[in-house]
């Protein structure tokens, strides 16, 4: 019996190119044809480091290839392409191995255990010595007075000469009237908001926010922070590292000792004093509303969204000891056109009169579960019929590519020919395959404890005391609990004079003992707009 291969390729981007993924796939299948391979999938991550499994989708649909027994060996260009970390390559190969798949590289061959263990510390060796010339290099841009890093507003690059800045001067005059407005007074969301009234660009060609003006106080970030402006080049006060659990890049700071400075007169913009004011008034500011508290004060707080742009909506001001929101972005950017008020009070009144009524008895919740696993049921048999057909397009695009390789083999069309039809197919062969793993998810089915929705409806029955009250410290009380299954509350604005409509999407399973459960009740109804 043939065996069966897929090919996995990889590009991160540094110094390569979208092609590089083509000459692997080209690579690995001459090597399957010598060792006779039949290649039944082909699977690719573009533009996706080595370092981390959690973000490559290409990887993760072969993985679920090779446990559901599509093929006996996966051939990669070299085994950096499968993993450059440490820890994730034992865990590709321990899957592999457990899905009785053997990893095969075009210049080693079979891959033995003690082979992928020095590889892997070679790869990973690799990753730190090329971080360590990335930060050497920087270092050294900045020792020369040049600019280490990406485009700054007020400034463009200067053709031909890497990391050398030159002023744009309609730029720069805006950067002297952030500086000269909120010395004089003015907050970051009143000069955002002027700014995008007279259609002025901002710096990543959308609008202007408050947050473009003020920044990111650990990292410096924002026009008020930014000691470019007056001709100092600062570099390494922070730097990113990927989440081991999630994948995700998050910042982390460096002190103050370990940054690198250098002086650029040449492309001050303003002068010191001014700067100075500006960070005096930053740190007043800052002690003045500093005693905030980080964790929501209410039950909806963080959860409000504009129906209009779809932004948050936050604190505005009290009428008659009565809070009152508004879309963040109207007050931010002056981009949103809705502009209403809304009582907080009569938005929760009506999220909570709308849960009662919609799932406020056990027959309620008991139809609602019922429902869904009627509808899941009814998905996953469209789902069987959805594998089927993208198995047959499958099968019908890997004997298209093994005909067109047979055809170059036998001297019957070119490469040259081949290559016009080639790349599409296979493309088309791993978008296939990668969504034929996705459709082999389970169907959950809910089962509902009788105990979890007693408690529920107890909670239910205390509805009326977060209306207008604030979170409980810690995790009790009714309104923690309702906070913990809602996602989302959005205002839609409605007619001057009429209420608006609100729509809640969240999630009962916190409250019903649950891992998964689907979206909650839509609650349409009315809120108070002052």
């Amino acid at each position: 019996m043939t065996a069966r291969a897929a090919i996995y390729a990889r590009f991160s981007s540094d110094l390569q190119r979208d092609r590089s993924i083509d000459d692997q796939i080209a690579l690995c299948q001459d090597y399957a044809a010598r060792q006779g391979y039949k290649v039944v999938a082909t699977f690719s991550d573009r533009a996706i480091t080595g370092a981390s499994l959690l973000v490559r989708p290409g990887i993760q649909a072969m993985l679920q290839a090779a446990r559901a027994g599509d093929f006996d060996f996966v051939i990669a260009e070299s085994l950096s392409r499968l993993a450059r970390d440490q820890e994730d390559a034992p865990a590709i190969r321990k899957r592999l191995e457990f899905a009785g798949v053997k990893i095969v590289t075009t210049a080693d061959g079979v891959v033995s255990p003690l082979m992928h263990g020095l590889r892997t510390i070679i790869d990973a060796q690799y990753l730190d010595d090329l971080k360590s010339a990335v930060r050497r290099g920087m270092a050294g841009v900045i020792r020369d007075g040049r600019h280490a890093g990406g485009s700054i507003y007020g400034y463009r690059c200067v053709p031909g000469k890497p990391g050398e800045l030159e002023i744009v001067p309609h730029e720069a005059a805006i950067v002297r009237r952030i500086f000269q407005e909120y010395i004089a007074g003015a907050t970051p969301r009143a000069i955002a908001s002027a700014l995008n009234l007279e259609t002025i660009n901002a710096p990543r060609k959308g609008f202007w926010r408050a947050s473009t003006i003020n920044g990111h106080t650990k990292r410096k970030t924002g026009v008020l922070q930014n000691e470019i402006y007056c001709g100092r080049l600062i570099w390494n006060r922070s730097y990113r590292i990927r989440d081991p659990d999630n994948g995700r890049r998050i910042w982390r700071y460096k002190p103050e000792n370990e940054w690198h400075r250098a002086e650029a007169p040449e492309v001050r913009i303003i002068d010191d004093d001014l700067f100075e004011q500006a960070q005096r008034l930053r740190a007043e500011r800052a002690r003045t509303v500093g005693g905030f508290r980080t964790r929501p004060k209410r039950m909806l707080s963080g959860l409000l969204r504009c129906g209009t742009c779809n932004a948050g909506m936050s604190k505005k001001d009290m009428d008659h000891g009565r809070p009152r929101i508004v879309c963040t972005r109207m007050i931010e950017s002056g981009t949103c056109s809705n502009r209403r008020r809304y009582y907080l009070d009569e938005i929760e009144r009506v999220v909570v009169g709308g849960l009662r009524d919609e799932l406020g008895t056990a027959e309620a919740v008991a139809h609602f579960v019922r429902s869904y696993n009627d509808e899941r049921r009814r998905l996953a048999s469209g789902e069987v019929d959805r594998r089927q057909s993208v198995a047959v397009e499958i099968a019908t695009v890997g004997r298209q590519i093994e005909q067109a390789v047979a055809a170059i083999i036998q001297g019957r069309i070119t490469e040259a020919e081949a290559e016009a039809h080639l790349p599409t197919l296979r493309a088309r062969h791993a978008a296939l395959t990668a969504k034929l793993a996705s459709l082999a998810n389970p169907v959950p089915i809910i089962e509902v404890r009788p105990a979890a929705v007693d408690a529920y409806l107890r909670i239910l029955a205390r509805l009326d005391e977060v209306v207008n009250a604030e979170l409980a410290d810690g995790e009790e009380g009714p309104a923690n609990a309702i906070r913990a299954m809602i996602r989302s509350v959005t205002i839609v604005p409605t007619p001057a004079g009429s209420m608006p409509g609100i729509v809640v999407r969240g999630d009962l399973g916190s409250l019903l003992g649950l891992e998964k459960f689907p979206d909650g009740p839509h609650v349409g109804g009315a809120g108070g707009a002052g």
